[in-house]
């Protein structure tokens, strides 16, 4: 009967133990989650950014130990202004956006770019046969706003055939109005991205697309953050790196399955699978391809859009190369 009564009390406070451990070891997993405030230049909805959901849906942010809770902001300078004040410490821009924020005071840097490619294309209609930037003169051209990054990626084209703005009549129709303008036939082309192009395909538009890149150099969509995470924090910063372009290597390796499991995650795009996935396809091929190591910063790249931005007037001087991006994330292992 003693053997017995230990017995019990041994399984007793075993049992104890183990109720008291069920409740502690998820109090604690949660403690060693860290919650950030990811902002993004526009809704996170947009096809334009999968790597970005597809990450989260895969779980890659919460391998990192993180949970990442995505925020609109008003474009990448808003993104790059509310990062360099702290009230965030990631961010979502184009990489040449730190270009422009230097230049007014704001401590960013890129420390990532998804893909070797332009995020911008110039998109014609199919039976107006535009071949080359030179033939868009004193014909409408649709672009985001003056002060995106279609506009100056449409002014780099230009000026490699020897036009100006004032040649052709751009036109700043929104975000809907750029794709929808031009779907209409009110513009000969847009300087448009991948998820308008679709929009533009998926409204009976017959298209040619051509490269801003065969003409003017500019960029893929880029990870900001300040100068002061960087040296503060930069095991955090090395976290949402490394799972951000996990989700833009699975889109690479397969769009069929990225897109599946991107719907299943934004599930306002359920029975668009087949957009999606040719959204997908389009920023493989003009976009992320051709990038040695995902991620990398081209710097002579980014030297020659620094020049064409200072030339335009879009800046009033050039920024030491280096203050702009840091390859540190992309490269260690």
């Amino acid at each position: 009967m003693k053997m017995t009564r230990t017995f019990n009390g041994t399984r007793r406070a075993c049992l104890s133990l183990l109720a008291t451990a069920a409740l502690v070891s998820p109090l604690a997993a949660h403690a060693q989650v860290q919650e950030i405030t990811y902002l993004l230049p526009a809704p996170a909805t947009l096809p334009a950014f999968g790597p970005w959901m597809v990450a989260q849906a895969k779980g890659y942010y919460e391998q990192e130990g993180l949970k990442v809770n995505f925020v609109t902001a008003r474009g990448g300078v808003d993104v790059a202004k509310q990062i360099g004040a702290g009230n965030a410490v990631i961010g979502g821009a184009i990489g040449d956006t730190p270009i422009i924020a230097r230049a007014q005071g704001i401590p960013v840097k890129a420390v990532a770019v998804l893909g070797a490619g332009s995020l911008t294309q110039l998109v014609s209609h199919k039976d107006e046969k535009i071949e080359s930037p030179r033939e868009l003169k004193g014909k409408t051209v649709t672009v985001l706003a003056y002060t995106d990054t279609t506009y100056y990626a449409l002014l780099g084209m230009l000026s490699k055939v020897g036009l100006t703005k004032n040649d052709v009549n751009i036109q700043a129709a929104g975000p809907a109005g750029v794709w929808q303008q031009f779907t209409a036939k009110k513009a000969s082309a847009m300087a448009g991205v991948p998820d308008w192009t679709v929009s533009a395909m998926d409204a009976g538009a017959q298209v040619d697309i051509m490269p801003a890149d065969l003409y003017f150099k500019s960029m893929a969509q880029a990870i900001l953050a300040s100068d002061d995470t960087i040296a503060k924090n930069p095991q955090l910063i090395q976290k949402l790196v490394r799972a951000t372009l996990k989700g833009m290597k699975d889109i690479m390796a397969d769009p069929k399955a990225a897109t599946a499991t991107y719907v299943a995650h934004v599930p306002m795009h359920k029975g668009k699978e087949a957009s999606i996935q040719t959204a997908f396809e389009l920023f493989n091929k003009y976009v992320y391809a051709a990038q040695k190591v995902p991620g990398t910063m081209d710097e002579t790249r980014l030297s020659e859009l620094q020049k064409f931005y200072v030339t335009n007037g879009v800046v009033p001087k050039e920024t030491p190369l280096k203050e702009l991006y840091t390859n540190q994330f992309v490269t260690a292992k």
